[in-house]
């Protein structure tokens, strides 16, 4: 059975059709082979339909709608200003400049396709004005973009908390630490490109010009404080902090910015619209398709025979890191949190692991494979916004790759790297 399911998802996917084609497919595939005919049919659309019940997803379309509406609206520019006027002038400033916008960014709105957008966009004609070359200032926006998985509020983090059961509030607080963390990894990367290849510094700015910056950007910087502050200090829950977000971006573009006029309104409905339906079908087919897998013990049977149930706590996250690396290379990461949490689930509880510390670790592998060669989505989403083609886009992506792993080997060994804020904030 599980040979025959495998097969149909991989065929389905090379004959080119959508995932949730080969999830639904394989779903009922599964349930016929189980039950022995589609008579009780109606158990697998329930347990679909349980897929999306959960209301921590409610978090989901409201980050996606916040962000929609900042891309639209001011908040990105204003931010990249205040970290240009105070890093711009040193040497690889501007590319410091891009990460830590990425950073920014995804912390106010959550969606690495967002990021690319609203930071790539206005930064990368900068940066090759400024000597860079685009396969490096493709690769930096890319991958950059890419910490927004991991800085709250992260939408794969709400996915996985949701199909673990894992408190998305304490996800949430432990991406923070490794965020930063490849955030200072890219920022050294790019001091030492721009010192190999002689790249000019930016001009100074004064005092005044930073502090006109802070000023301008001091609107935008309460997203975090708003997501993070509200979640650690008890007042809200991810879902309420989503709604508060987009009650603050409607606030701040519409009626403090004045960037968005009534107008816009139907276009950044639809959008998010269908982004989230998108989002949605394929959390309740995949959803079914775990529920089938498990119940006809495949999990089990694929780890026994690769020996992850025996390998220790270190072995089963190094399976983790690799499967779920592997798989973002080719297939959408929302799929495969879907897919591979559940078949890993056993492993984790057999081995003791933090469930918080693991899913901190699926999301850093997620970050990895959207942003990897050959079909990483974060590749595509570049090419279709820059105009570029592919072989230009992931040439200049192995040394972040190398830093991401880097990053994950890191959190592996040393766990406190994402735990500490965890422990602080709610132990």
């Amino acid at each position: 059975m599980t040979t025959i399911i495998i097969s149909i998802m991989i065929v389905l996917l090379l004959l080119g059709f959508p995932m949730m084609i080969p999830l639904v497919t394989a779903a009922f595939v599964g349930f016929y082979m189980t039950f022995g005919g589609l008579g009780q049919m109606e158990t697998l659309i329930q347990q679909m339909m349980g897929g999306i019940r959960p209301t921590a997803l409610v978090a989901v379309p409201m980050f996606i709608l916040a962000a929609d509406i900042m891309t639209r609206g001011q908040s990105a520019n204003r931010l990249i200003n205040m970290v240009m006027a105070f890093v711009g002038h040193i040497k690889g400033g501007l590319a410091v400049s891009t990460a830590a916008s990425c950073t920014l960014f995804g912390a106010v709105s959550g969606s690495t396709q967002a990021t690319v957008v609203a930071v790539g966009s206005p930064l990368r004609p900068r940066m090759l004005k400024a000597g860079y070359k685009d396969p490096f200032t493709l690769a930096l926006i890319i991958n950059s973009s890419d910490i927004a998985f991991l800085i709250p509020p992260s939408i794969g983090m709400i996915i996985y908390g949701v199909i673990s059961g894992t408190s998305i509030g304490e996800l949430f607080i432990a991406g923070i630490g490794p965020g930063l963390l490849i955030l200072i990894m890219f920022s050294a990367y790019s001091i030492f490109y721009a010192t190999i290849h002689k790249v000019p510094t930016e001009p100074r700015a004064s005092w005044k010009e930073r502090a006109v910056s802070v000023k301008d950007a001091l609107w935008p910087l309460g997203f975090p404080v708003l997501i993070v502050g509200g979640i650690y200090g008890g007042i809200f829950s991810p879902t309420e902090a989503a709604a508060a977000c987009v009650l603050y971006a409607v606030l701040l573009e519409f009626v403090v910015f004045r960037s968005l006029q009534l107008h816009h309104i139907y276009a950044i409905a639809k959008s998010t619209g269908l982004i989230t339906a998108v989002v949605f079908i394929l959390v309740a087919v995949g959803n079914g398709f775990s529920w089938i897998i498990s119940f006809a013990q495949i999990p089990q049977t694929i780890l026994e025979a690769v020996g992850v149930n025996e390998a220790g706590p270190v072995g089963v996250l190094i399976a983790i890191s690799i499967a779920f690396f592997v798989a973002c290379m080719f297939v959408d990461p929302i799929v495969v949190i879907l897919v591979l949490t559940p078949i890993f689930a056993p492993a984790i509880a057999a081995s003791g692991l933090d469930p918080v510390h693991v899913g901190v670790l699926i999301t850093l592998q997620v970050a990895i494979g959207s942003a990897t060669p050959p079909f990483g989505c974060d590749i595509f989403t570049a090419i279709a916004i820059f105009k570029r083609p592919y072989w230009e886009v992931i040439r200049g992506t192995p040394p972040f790759v190398f830093m991401l792993v880097l990053a994950a080997a890191l959190i592996i060994m040393f766990p406190q790297i994402a735990l500490f804020l965890r422990d602080l904030a709610f132990r």
